[in-house]
């Protein structure tokens, strides 16, 4: 089975080296050379729109994938009219504009903030008295790890309305959504796989509600189970959105919903319908990771499960600087994935993993990892 995969980055380069090993060939599409996938099979160096590289990348697949949701929609349309392609752009559409995966989230009963779209000064100035302080404004399309957006706390003797419209400019005056800020005592996020098995119905895995922390609007750790969900609530609320999610969209493959967890429960804040930063604890943490369940999804085959297999795992993204692996490794319980890449501040070199026994035994432990990794 030769899989394509519209992306070379880490995602692409993971799932490689989960697929490998059932029989997968790979193919990557990415304009970048190298490409951390590089090394998992051969990549058409070409931009994700250029019709030569296109009609290269399907030539003999079986299926094909993406690794990031920005994929131009109209080569996600192409590809899908060729080889079967999934997860379906049905679950791009939603996922490539805020605006869109709000009401999404609306219309299925899935709590969300107060939010409104941002195209004009006047839109601007509107959704400044409606949201008011503290929000949040992002550009509506692309933007990640913190880019494209502005979070608004305080004004000046200029007032609400000019400090949004003068953020807005900010942004390059692009499409934008202004989001009401949500008080959160935490984030966390629900990774699903959602499989439609050859003669059998629909079946979705669940994996641990995750707890996530942020720093300068990167993914910095996740820890496996959520240490504010002790009861495993919140998990079960989070499940039941995510089912009537991946239902509505008759998604297949991997899907990421992240959360913020208020007093009054689970407001949704985005989704991702591919493998998410925040399950890479599952390739050493469950029975079976995020990026296998994905190829076994998207090739019609049953899923994994998604249990832990061990007490408790918890990850952290490794940016901007190399360390030496051996530090890293000193640590009981602590794995090393590099993905190849040259250091650049902001940029994501690699992640480490750390399991335990119990979630009281993983606490301290990752504590002292925290300890010896630096950002840049």
């Amino acid at each position: 089975m030769r899989v394509g995969v519209v992306g070379g980055g880490q995602l692409g380069r993971m799932l490689g080296l989960a697929g490998i090993p059932l029989g997968m060939r790979f193919r990557f599409l990415e304009p970048t050379h190298p490409c951390p996938a590089g090394e998992c099979g051969e990549v058409i160096t070409r931009a994700y729109d250029d019709p030569l590289g296109l009609e290269r990348f399907v030539d003999g697949l079986s299926l094909a994938t993406y690794e990031f949701e920005n994929v131009p929609a109209q080569a996600a349309a192409w590809i899908s009219e060729r080889v079967p392609l999934h997860p379906s752009t049905r679950s791009l559409t939603v996922s490539q504009d805020r605006i869109v995966e709000k009401r999404a989230f609306e219309a299925l009963g899935i709590p969300v903030q107060p939010f409104a779209a941002v195209s004009t000064p006047e839109d601007a100035r509107d959704a400044a008295r409606r949201i008011g302080l503290p929000c949040v404004l992002k550009t509506r399309r692309l933007g990640y790890d913190g880019k494209g957006q502005c979070v608004i706390r305080a004004v000046g003797a200029e007032g609400i309305e000019a400090t949004v419209v003068a953020a807005w400019e900010s942004l390059g005056s692009a499409p934008c959504i202004l989001e009401a800020f949500v008080p959160h005592t935490a984030e966390v996020s629900m990774i699903a796989v959602r499989a439609k098995p050859r003669g059998c119905e629909a079946q979705t895995a669940f994996y641990p509600l995750t707890e996530n922390v942020h720093r300068r609007g990167i993914l910095w750790s996740s820890v496996a189970p959520a240490p504010c969900d002790p009861d495993g609530k919140l998990d079960s609320v989070a499940r039941g959105f995510v089912q009537r999610l991946v239902d509505s969209l008759d998604h297949v493959g991997t899907i990421a919903v992240e959360f913020f967890v208020t007093e009054q429960g689970l407001i949704a804040n985005e989704l991702a319908p591919r493998v998410h930063n925040s399950g890479h604890w599952t390739i050493d943490g469950a029975h079976t990771s995020q990026f296998e369940n994905h190829l076994r999804a998207i090739a019609s085959w049953p899923l994994g499960s998604p249990t832990l297999c061990v007490g408790a795992c918890a990850m952290i993204n490794l940016v901007g600087l190399s360390i030496e692996p051996s530090q890293l490794l000193a640590r009981d319980g602590a794995r090393v994935h590099l993905y190849g890449k040259d250091q650049r501040p902001g940029r994501k070199l690699g992640h480490v993993t750390l399991c335990a026994d119990t979630p009281a035994e993983l606490a301290p432990r990752l504590a002292r990892l925290e300890s010896l990794v630096e950002w840049a």
